[in-house]
């Protein structure tokens, strides 16, 4: 009976879909994305790009238009939108991986239905789960400051900047990049790099 309902090109058949398709969005957004990022100004962009192709794609097959197509437009719409903004290469896989999880959940009919739904959509949280946590305990996260005293900005006396840095921010800072030194004010713009720590 739900094999022959996700077979037909029905509401019911959409509605099913895009809750199972909501779910998916929701523990890759949210609980992975999210989780790891705190970006909350991504959370609307991601969702309604999500629903809004799963529905494009699910509507196609009512209408005479190839999938390509379809995603073509929408590749166009997004590049000027998104062109402007500063997203990080994880941020555009994310939004990546979006939409194809919404494609996959419009147009898939992998037998058997549900249990094939389950497993491709599984296959592409667990990954982004498992890559986020591999990341998370190599990379580094950094911001700009700016430091005043300039003597302990001199190669011999790195580990003592470290050890300062690391008292003031309260942070364990593990790299510093100087951005841009003014001798005359007697300041410094520094980057520097620390491992946040698991929640």
């Amino acid at each position: 009976m739900l094999e022959k309902l996700l077979s037909e090109v029905t509401l019911a058949n959409i509605l099913i879909r895009f809750g199972f398709n909501l779910l998916v969005l929701t523990i890759l957004v949210y609980f992975i994305y999210y989780k790891h990022s705190k970006k909350e100004e991504y959370l609307f962009s991601f969702y309604l790009i999500g629903v809004v192709i799963f529905l494009i794609c699910a509507l196609l097959k009512t209408v005479d238009i190839q999938l390509g197509l379809a995603l073509g437009l929408f590749a166009v719409f997004a590049i000027l939108r998104f062109r402007t903004v500063n997203y990080t290469v994880k941020d555009m896989t994310y939004i990546f991986a979006v939409i194809g999880v919404s494609v996959i959940n419009s147009q898939a009919n992998i037998p058997p239905p549900v249990i094939g739904a389950v497993v491709i959509n599984s296959l592409i949280i667990i990954i982004a789960w498992l890559l986020e946590l591999y990341t998370r305990k190599r990379t580094l996260t950094s911001f700009i400051i700016q430091y005043k005293n300039l003597n302990l900005l001199k190669p011999e006396a790195r580990q003592d900047l470290l050890r300062e840095l690391s008292v003031l921010t309260g942070y364990d800072i593990r790299n510093v990049v100087i951005k841009e030194m003014n001798i005359e004010k007697g300041s410094a713009e520094l980057e520097v790099f620390f491992r946040e720590q698991p929640t």
